[in-house]
């Protein structure tokens, strides 16, 4: 079968593998559940796993490439322990198959290989207090980062702390820090450190809002420009023109009008490294929540990033181009049950320079446990 054909069979396994090993696990659970009458409750077991596929068609390619069309999969399965009252071992391991092959990754501006076993997340957590905790090994991000300058599917590894300090009885302020191994692609040697401080107003009222300020430190990014990761990024010499310093403001508003969530973003980052075409900005819309059984979602996003606003190696692969661009999303989600939901969205983009819109249509089956 040609490679451009979806490998409904591998995805399958994908799959299967998964569904085997989540129920193996809650079966687990329940054994455990059962011992743990008799012992402390702070000892126990929990297990998560999550499987995405998704069909992904791009027109309007620069340099008169043709139209790409693909199907992709994921699954994650882990868990954790909890081995003592405020401590917790966590791991998952990460599976993808793809109608695409992983030397095509590179020129899609891809984060993730198509075609993958590896392991997704390895961590300690120590819960020194109610609201502290220190977290060491690889994990997702713990930052809330927009998609401009963030793909939540990356996992870096190193040490991340939390804090979070009451302001009276419904708002409080968040603090972050981490010294992070960025982990991307084809041996990637970068190093990232970021704080975080959120001001979280009236949290879980009708009317809520936050202020986020966040700063992130890119440094060792020459093996990224070595593997043609540094995409629409300036580069001279085979080196990155500027550094990547970028201080990162978000404005977020939500309102709850009957059971319908509305939320508004603004984020507005600048890149202390670069002297010009350093700032981007992006704004979106959300109605509704497709994580909800039977819930609908509607969104639309805005977003202009100049050449060197953002490291274009780390910011989401949604989007065809990582910078120097601008373009908008708009997509619907609906809610099948607690843990299967869709998302069909349509990007449309321009990279700075051309004169002909890059569109991108995905629809999106997702699942979590």
């Amino acid at each position: 079968m040609a490679r451009n054909h979806w490998h409904s069979s591998r995805i399958g396994l994908l799959a299967g593998v998964l569904l085997l090993g989540l129920s193996r696990a809650f079966a687990q659970d329940a054994v455990l559940d059962a011992q743990d009458q008799e012992q402390p409750p702070s000892r126990s077991w929990t297990t998560f796993g999550d499987l995405w596929i998704g069909y992904d068609h791009v027109s309007g390619l620069p340099g008169g490439r043709a139209n790409l069309s693909r199907v992709r999969g994921r699954a994650r399965l882990g868990g954790i322990w909890n081995f003592a009252s405020e401590w917790e071992l966590g791991g998952a391991l990460r599976v993808a198959d793809g109608s695409d092959a992983n030397r095509d990754n590179r020129r899609n501006n891809d984060n993730e290989r198509s075609d993958s076993v590896g392991l997704d997340q390895l961590f300690v957590r120590w819960r020194a207090g109610e609201n502290t905790s220190v977290t060491a090994g690889k994990t997702p991000l713990a930052f809330d980062l927009s998609p401009m300058l963030w793909d939540q599917d990356l996992r870096p590894a190193g040490v991340a702390f939390d804090h979070s300090i009451a302001l009276g009885e419904f708002d409080r302020l968040q603090l972050g820090a981490a010294a992070l191994a960025g982990q991307n692609l084809y041996g990637d040697e970068s190093r990232i450190g970021v704080m975080q401080a959120a001001l979280r107003w009236h949290e879980g009222a009708p009317l809520s809002g936050s202020v986020l300020l966040s700063y992130i430190d890119f440094s060792d990014i020459e093996e990224l420009t070595h593997q043609g990761m540094a995409r629409t990024n300036s580069v001279a010499a085979g080196r990155y023109v500027n550094d990547y310093r970028l201080f990162d403001l978000q404005l977020v508003g939500r309102y709850k009008l009957a059971r319908c969530p509305i939320e508004v973003r603004l984020d507005r980052v600048h890149n202390l490294g670069a002297d010009v075409a350093r700032d981007g900005t992006r704004g979106s819309l959300t109605v509704g929540d497709r994580l909800q059984p039977q819930g609908w979602e509607f969104g639309y996003a805005n977003q202009r990033i100049q050449r060197d606003a953002v490291l274009a190696a780390f910011n989401s692969d949604e989007w065809w181009f990582h910078s120097a661009t601008h373009g908008q999303l708009a997509w619907i989600g609906y809610g099948l049950d607690a843990t299967w939901n869709l998302r069909l969205s349509g990007f449309s983009e321009r990279r700075d320079g051309l004169h002909r819109d890059t569109d991108r249509l995905r629809l999106d089956l997702s699942a979590h446990w």
